[in-house]
């Protein structure tokens, strides 16, 4: 047999114990520790149970990383049932379903042909094979969103995306890792994502191809546009960070920046070093401090620093690092080192975050400094001094800090708060008691819970700072050490106000300013398949708008050419145009229908058509009765016609026979405008309401009320609700037995539309009731 048949037969044989190798690689389920036919709860709880274990910052194991990377891959592929199916039918749960099918189709028809596959032989191209130093910085979606881009608020991220058979990863490759290595220890993120597992962060971060770098912090993207050289990368990182972040301190300026400690209430640090520039290091230092440090930095080879060095004894040599709080002729704490590491200075910062006596301007400085008790054993006390700016209350002040210094504790906080600033804290704790008006007072607390609760204890009497106050001070804190029923007295106070907040304005002008920086920098970098929507709509915007233009320019100037008016034209177009503005105001009443829509009020409609009518709306009701139904609707349509288009209006009828009560009792609530009878009046239930109109406004409970107009009266009423008179009862009385034929029935609504013209002025007067009655 030649030798290269044998070689091919032996591969042959050898392809489905390679192929179950390389499918066995990483099993999900034995990661997870679950069986193929486990349940969601299951899998889940062994991921919580196994992350809880092998989580980092928990397990110092040098191969923990590498194990929790692990079991999030596994959970994630598990979790997800499409993935899950995948991996049981083809044991591959990439996301790329095609390629995993082709792969399982190459294995069952290895007759055809030979199928190589770059995972059997491991070749270089495999950004994972190649270099397994990327897998610690590896992230997923979820780990991104919830634990990558809320850490961007406190360091910067240098992100690489990068894939399988990518030609260019693999140039750029010793670069990134010796950037990675170096801006790691600086206090930098690395983050790596792989394109072909997670093509949905790939596609979140805007990546269209690899390799793409791009940098994360507060949130925001940046994309990496440079030459992949180190100068470049780390001149990008430092780009990201805020350009005020550290201020340069001379001999002209030192003591306004120590002095800004009670405005910016944060202590402040000073960095003595012999580089021109400042070091990246302390860059990203002041960026994850910014919240509670003020950073300056001092060139001590420049001219301008001798008198400062001098002041703080500074060895010009060797990199020295100060921390100042309330006294400013004197540090606080010094560090010294001939190289200063990332552990070093944030193990010395971490101590030194808070003012000896920090001002509470904010909730969550009051939190952190007064953190609520866990155990007993880790029982926290906070000493509040409750005072006023101004030099009144300075000396009070200085005594209290005096104080704080020479008693301080790890289980004693010292914090004052100014009372005029957060109002409702000073009254929850003093109960606005006289003693203390204009004068500052001491309270130990101790918070019970994050929902406000807190017990406390007040001096008897306002501070004043003396020895007497020193003592009782020091030994109500002795006593609290044994006994912590010394709290004796509760009460809940509200979040205290932000007194350091930007304003509105600001805020709006700097988030602004953000996105327009981000436009501009999406107009010019973003990928242009992303771009192409926008631009699309932007063009059509622009194109519809000369458009218009252009039609009303060739419209006016067509109307230029035309002979001008003569003089009667002119008047004539000169009263059209005022006609014209005369019609405006009654333009929505306008008839929109040939005919008038008259509903009867009925119990059935009664809620909906005036108990529950929209604001704005009125309901205009005729009274009639049966005997006068036909004539009065006729009437009252022609009457109110013109007034149909308002869609304000709505017009109904009610039956006097059916509801005679109903009016009796409304018209009770306007006996300012005519007296009604008592119902022991004879002539109670004679009396006649046929012709009456009643504008009804369900939401505001009101009515105005229109009176028929009276036989002889040549002049007519406008039947406004004043008119309501006692001739009209005289009338009734000496008519109601004369059949309706004796008069004119439909003049009974005449001049009904100027009532309307009236009511649409809001000039009629208004009789309000406290509720409308039932229609029974």
């Amino acid at each position: 047999m030649e030798p290269g048949r044998a070689g091919c037969l032996l591969l042959l044989l050898l392809l489905p114990a390679l192929a179950a190798a390389a499918l066995g690689e990483f099993d999900p389920y034995r990661v997870l520790g679950v069986g193929r036919s486990s349940s969601q709860a299951d899998i889940k709880k062994a991921y919580k149970r196994l992350a809880r274990e092998w989580h980092p910052d928990k397990n110092k194991d040098p191969g923990a990383e590498d194990k929790f990377i692990q079991i999030s891959k596994a959970y994630e592929i598990l979790s997800n049932e499409e993935k899950r199916a995948n991996f049981d039918r083809y044991g591959d749960a990439g996301e790329s379903q095609g390629f995993s099918q082709q792969q399982h189709r190459q294995f069952h028809r290895f007759h055809d042909g030979f199928y190589f596959d770059e995972s059997f032989f491991h070749f270089p191209f495999n950004s994972e094979r190649r270099d397994t130093s990327d897998e610690k910085y590896l992230l997923h979606f979820s780990h991104y969103i919830n634990e990558i881009v809320p850490d961007s608020f406190k360091k910067p991220y240098l992100i690489k995306i990068t894939s399988d058979w990518c030609f260019s990863c693999i140039h750029i490759e010793p670069v990134w890792k010796e950037v990675a290595q170096e801006l790691e220890a600086l206090g930098a993120g690395i983050g790596v994502v792989h394109a072909g597992y997670e093509r949905r962060l790939a596609h979140h971060l805007g990546a269209h191809s690899t390799p793409t770098l791009l940098g994360l912090i507060n949130g925001k993207i940046t994309f990496f546009h440079n030459a992949v050289v180190r100068e470049n990368l780390r001149q990008f990182v430092e780009n990201l960070l805020p350009g005020n972040l550290v201020e340069k301190i001379t001999d002209k300026n030192y003591i306004s920046f120590l002095s800004d400690w009670r405005k910016d209430n944060k202590p402040h640090v000073l960095l003595f070093d012999h580089m021109p520039v400042v070091p990246l290091l302390y860059k990203l230092t002041a960026f994850a401090y910014r919240d509670y440090l003020s950073f300056g930095y001092v060139y001590v080879g420049l001219r301008g620093t001798e008198e400062l060095s001098s002041q703080y004894n500074i060895n010009v040599y060797t990199p020295t690092m100060m921390i100042f709080k309330e006294h400013i002729d004197r540090p606080a704490d010094v560090v010294q080192a001939r190289e200063m590491k990332k552990q070093l200075i944030d193990d010395f910062l971490s101590q030194n975050k808070f003012l000896m006596v920090a001002r509470l301007t904010s909730q969550r400085l009051f939190q952190e400094l007064c953190p609520v008790k866990k155990s007993h054993r880790q029982r926290k006390h906070c000493v509040v001094l409750l005072t006023g700016e101004g030099e009144k209350f300075a000396e009070a002040y200085e005594a209290f800090l005096t104080f704080a210094v020479a008693n301080t504790k790890d289980t004693l906080k010292f914090v004052h708060v100014y009372s005029d600033r957060q109002p409702e804290f000073a009254d929850a704790l003093l109960m606005d008691e006289e003693k203390y008006h204009g004068r500052s007072a001491v309270v130990i607390l101790e918070r019970r819970n994050n929902a406000g609760k807190i017990a406390y204890k007040a001096l008897e009497e306002a501070w004043q700072g003396s020895k007497e106050d020193n003592f009782i001070l020091l030994d109500l804190l002795d006593q609290l050490r044994t006994d912590p029923g010394l709290l004796s007295s509760e009460t809940v106070v509200a979040d205290l106000n932000d007194e350091l907040a930007p304003m509105f304005l600001i805020r709006w002008f700097y988030s602004t300013l953000d996105y327009i920086s981000d436009c501009w920098d999406s107009l010019f970098h973003s990928n242009w398949r992303e771009m192409m929507p926008l631009l699309s709509l932007l063009f059509s915007a622009l194109f519809i708008l000369f458009g218009t233009v252009i039609v009303q320019a060739f419209s006016d100037s067509s109307d230029t050419r035309d002979t001008p008016p003569s003089g009667k034209e002119e008047t004539a177009a000169k009263t059209e145009k005022n006609d014209a503005n005369f019609s405006k105001e009654s333009n929505s009443r306008i008839p929109k229908k040939g005919f008038v829509e008259v509903t009867e009020l009925t119990d059935i409609n009664y809620t909906s058509n005036l108990v529950r009518l929209r604001p704005g709306h009125m309901n205009v009701v005729l009274i009639l009765s049966n005997s006068t139904k036909t004539p009065l609707l006729q009437k009252f349509a022609l009457e109110v016609y013109t007034f149909t288009g308002s869609s304000s209006l709505h017009f109904s009828f009610l039956s006097l026979d059916k509801h005679r009560e109903w009016l009796e009792y409304l018209l009770e609530f306007a006996q300012d405008a005519a007296p009604i009878p008592n119902q022991y009046d004879k002539h109670f239930l004679e009396r006649d309401y046929t012709g009456y109109v009643l504008a009804l406004n369900g939401h505001k409970k009101y009515f105005c009320l229109f009176k028929p107009h009276k036989s002889g009266d040549e002049g007519g009423t406008l039947g406004s609700c004043k008119d309501y008179d006692a001739s009209q009862h005289a009338e009734a009385r000496g008519k109601s037995s004369s059949s309706p034929g004796s008069r004119s029935i439909k003049n009974k609504l005449h001049k009904l539309s100027f009532w309307m013209e009236r009511l649409l002025e809001g000039s009629l007067q208004r009789f309000y009731i406290p509720s409308w009655p039932a229609l029974d």
